[in-house]
């Protein structure tokens, strides 16, 4: 009689899966860095999207706020100039690129939803140019020339998954990177790619020790979501000096181990062009099945803002 084989787990044995067609997924991150002489860069952002598309990137990634310079810098009235319709004139001509080309674009604006009412967005184009919807920020920084409260409200509507023709694409921004439970949330309804884009830099009388620092612990907290969650992580930055920030560019993407697939430099733009496989994210949540064994009944402290003062506990 035929005696059945005993299997054997092995753990997260990295392996290359059998691939199909429909496997494989192609990001395309843009790192760029805002026109010198402060003018719309809408124009040069369609043609860094063209290229990126010939070289084969399915969902194409722009970087915070990528039309202007990094305006939150003050806090002044003219900021507002700069805000827009979503959806829009942007959205509209964005849409019309997305269809010529069979791309998915992710494009971060500045909306105007109302007068006085703004907010830090993201849009998402599909691959056949119709607008697919928008997230807007969920948490607004207010550091020293990062004056975003005064200009945006906080996102009304997390957390958001858009299901494109390349990708289940999940979207949060910039400061939302620090935050593990919007990666959470947002990989729980179904994302294959978290995408952040980003401006983030450093400030001269900081010193460098402080610089590198903050970059590494940037790309550790992404790679962490990337890992917590079984999925592909890229964040989008910008580069260039602008007034007193350095953007410090360093865009990847990361696999769902915490892998680097791609790595931009910290001082030029650059375009990655990044394969991500489905099969290893199957892959990787079977060896680290954290979505089954989730204990869901204990975290309900999570909505609170702290536990130290709870009844019992000794305050800090």
């Amino acid at each position: 009689m035929h005696k059945p084989q005993r299997l054997r787990f092995r753990g997260p044995v990295p392996r290359t899966p059998v691939r199909d067609v429909t496997d494989e997924f192609r990001l395309a991150l843009l790192q760029r860095p805002a026109n010198p002489d402060g003018a719309d860069a809408l124009d040069a952002a369609i043609e860094d999207l063209r290229e990126a598309a010939a070289r084969g990137g399915q969902i194409l990634v722009l970087p915070e706020l990528f039309r202007s310079p990094y305006f939150c810098q003050e806090m002044t009235p003219d900021g507002f100039g700069l805000a827009e319709r979503v959806p829009g004139p942007t959205t509209e001509r964005l849409g019309r690129l997305a269809r010529e080309l069979g791309v998915v674009i992710v494009a971060s604006l500045f909306e105007e939803a109302a007068p006085g009412l703004c907010f830090n967005t993201t849009a998402v184009l599909d691959a056949d140019g119709r607008f697919l919807g928008r997230y807007r920020k969920a948490h607004i920084p207010d550091d020293p020339l990062y004056f975003e409260k005064f200009y945006f409200t906080p996102g009304d509507s997390p957390w958001q998954v858009f299901a494109t023709r390349h990708a289940r694409v999940g979207v949060l921004i910039c400061w939302d990177q620090w935050f593990p439970e919007a990666a959470r949330l947002t990989a729980m309804r179904g994302a294959e790619v978290l995408v952040y884009p980003t401006a983030i830099g450093t400030i001269d009388a900081e010193g460098a020790e402080q610089h590198a620092l903050q970059r590494d612990a940037w790309i550790t907290v992404q790679r962490s979501h990337a890992i917590a969650n079984g999925l592909h992580v890229a964040a989008v930055n910008r580069v260039g000096r602008e007034g007193e920030l350095n953007f410090w560019g360093s865009s990847f993407a990361c696999g769902p181990q915490g892998e680097i697939l791609a790595h931009a430099p910290s001082d030029a733009p650059e375009t990655l062009i990044v394969p991500c496989s489905r099969q290893r994210m199957r892959d990787t949540r079977q060896w680290w099945p954290f979505f089954r064994d989730r204990r869901i009944d204990h975290y309900g402290d999570l909505t609170r803002r702290w536990l130290g003062d709870a009844p019992g506990e000794d305050t800090p």
